[in-house]
C-alpha cells in the first residue's frame, strides 16, 4: 500500500478526534460558558450540520482543483475551525466555529477515498479506503480519550489547540507524501459530477448508508445508559468500554476492506446481517457485565465492516464523477447519525426499556438490507439489459428476451 495513505489516515485521525471529543467535554464547556449541558449539546449538532452542508457543497465548489490541492485546502479549513473553537469567547461564536470545523469533514473523506483508490490496483481499492478510515476508528481508541483527558486537565480550549496541531501535521503529510500526478483535477467538471447524482443506483447506495449506519447510531447514542442501567457498570468504566467499541470498529474496518476486495456485495450483506443479529441480541447481552462488554466491541465490528464497501459502492455507481457522490456518502453517514439517534430516542421515550434503542437499530439494519437488496436487483436488471443490447447488436435476439416473449 502507498505511504501516501498515511497522510489521509492522519487527517482522518484529526477529524475523528474533533468530531467525538465534544461529547466528553460538554460538562466542561457548559461550566466555562455558563450554559446548560443540553444547550452545550447544540455544539455537537452544529458540527454535524457543517458536515452535511459542507460535504456536497465543497466537493462541488472544488471540481476544477486538483484533488491534492483540495485535500490540503480542506485540512487548512479544519485547522482554522478548531483554532477558532479554542479562542471562541462565547456560545454563539463557538457554535459558528464548530460549524466551520465540520464543513471539510465529508469532502475530505469523499475526495480522499477517490485519491486512495486511484493509487492502488483495482483488487486493493476497498483496502485502500479502509486504511484511510483507519485514522477515524483509531481516533476512538486513542485520540478521543487523550483529547478528553487533555481538556479535563488543561481546559477544553487546549483540546482544540491540540487538534489544530494534528491538522497542521496532516497538511505537512499531504504535501510531502501525495504526489501531484496521483491526485489530478477531475475531468468531468461540476456538470458531470452533478449528473452522477441523478443515478438511481447511487441513491440506493446512499440509502443503504443512511439505514445501515442509522442502525448503529440508534443504539450507540444511548450506549451509556445501557451499560450503566442495564449491565450495571459504574459511570467511571464507560470511557474504557467505549474504547472497546473503537477496537471493534478498527478490526471491522480492516476486515471489511480485505473482504470487500474479494466480494463487495457479499461483504455488505454479511455486515448488515451481522449488525441485525448483534443489535437484536443486545437485550440479552446487556444482562451481565462480561457479555455487555463483548457486545460493545461486536457492535463496532459489525457496523464498520460495512464502511469501506458502502463508500466503494457509491464510487462505483458514479464511476465517471465519483468525488461529489463520494462526499455525499459522508453526508449520508451524518444523516444516519442524527436520524438513528432520533429513532432510538423515540423507542426510549415510549417506555420500551433501556435496551429498546438497540431493537430499533435492528429494525433499521433490516431496512438497510432491504435497500441493499433493491440495489442488487436494479444492478442485475441493468446488467441483463446491457447483455441483451449487446446480443441484439451482434445480430440475434437474447435468450432473456425469448423467455419474456414466451
Amino acid at each position: 500500500m502507498p505511504l501516501a495513505l498515511l497522510a489521509l489516515a492522519v487527517g482522518a485521525f484529526g477529524i475523528g478526534t474533533t468530531e467525538f471529543v465534544m461529547m466528553g467535554l460538554l460538562p466542561d464547556v457548559a461550566d466555562d460558558l455558563n450554559i446548560s449541558i443540553p444547550t452545550a449539546g447544540h455544539l455537537v449538532s452544529a458540527y454535524a450540520l457543517g458536515v452535511v452542508i459542507g460535504a456536497p457543497l465543497l466537493a462541488a465548489a472544488t471540481t476544477r482543483m486538483s484533488r491534492r490541492s483540495v485535500l490540503i485546502a480542506l485540512m487548512a479549513l479544519f485547522v482554522l475551525g478548531n483554532a477558532l473553537s479554542a479562542v471562541a469567547p462565547g456560545e454563539i461564536s463557538l457554535l459558528a466555529a464548530r460549524f466551520v470545523s465540520g464543513l471539510p469533514h465529508g469532502a475530505f473523506f469523499g475526495v480522499g477515498a477517490v485519491v486512495a483508490t486511484g493509487m492502488v490496483a483495482p483488487e486493493r481499492k476497498a483496502r485502500s479506503v479502509s486504511l484511510m478510515f483507519l485514522g477515524l476508528t483509531v481516533a476512538n481508541i486513542v485520540g478521543v480519550p487523550a483529547a478528553t483527558a487533555m481538556g479535563q486537565a488543561l481546559g477544553w480550549r487546549a483540546t482544540f489547540l491540540g487538534v489544530s496541531a494534528i491538522g497542521v501535521a496532516a497538511i505537512a503529510a499531504l504535501v510531502v507524501l501525495i504526489p501531484r500526478e496521483n491526485a489530478p483535477a477531475p475531468t468531468t467538471g461540476l456538470r458531470g459530477e452533478l449528473a452522477a447524482l441523478r443515478s438511481v443506483p447511487v441513491w440506493l447506495a446512499l440509502g443503504t448508508t443512511v439505514a445501515g449506519f442509522g442502525a448503529l447510531f440508534a443504539a450507540y447514542s444511548y450506549i451509556t445508559p445501557m451499560l450503566t442501567d442495564a449491565a450495571g457498570f459504574a459511570d467511571t468504566s464507560v470511557t474504557l468500554l467505549l474504547a472497546l467499541f473503537g477496537v471493534g470498529a478498527t478490526a471491522g474496518n480492516l476486515l471489511g476492506g480485505r473482504l470487500a476486495d474479494h466480494s463487495l456485495r457479499g461483504t455488505l450483506f454479511g455486515g448488515l446481517a451481522s449488525l441485525v443479529v448483534v443489535l437484536a441480541l443486545f437485550p440479552v447481552l446487556m444482562r451481565t457485565p462480561v457479555t455487555a462488554a463483548v457486545s460493545v466491541a461486536l457492535l463496532g465490528m459489525a457496523a464498520f465492516v460495512t464502511g469501506s464497501p458502502l463508500q466503494l459502492m457509491v464510487m462505483e455507481k458514479a464511476t465517471a464523477a465519483p468525488s461529489l457522490a463520494s462526499s455525499a456518502n459522508q453526508a449520508a453517514f451524518n444523516l444516519a447519525n442524527a436520524g438513528g439517534a432520533w429513532i432510538g430516542g423515540l423507542a426510549l421515550a415510549a417506555g420500551l426499556g433501556t435496551t429498546s434503542p438497540a431493537l430499533a437499530g435492528a429494525g433499521l439494519a433490516v431496512l438497510g438490507l432491504g435497500v441493499a437488496g433493491a440495489a442488487w436487483a436494479v444492478d442485475r436488471r441493468r446488467g441483463a439489459a446491457a447483455v441483451g443490447r449487446e446480443r441484439v447488436v451482434a445480430g440475434h435476439v437474447p435468450e432473456e428476451a425469448e423467455r419474456v416473449r414466451g
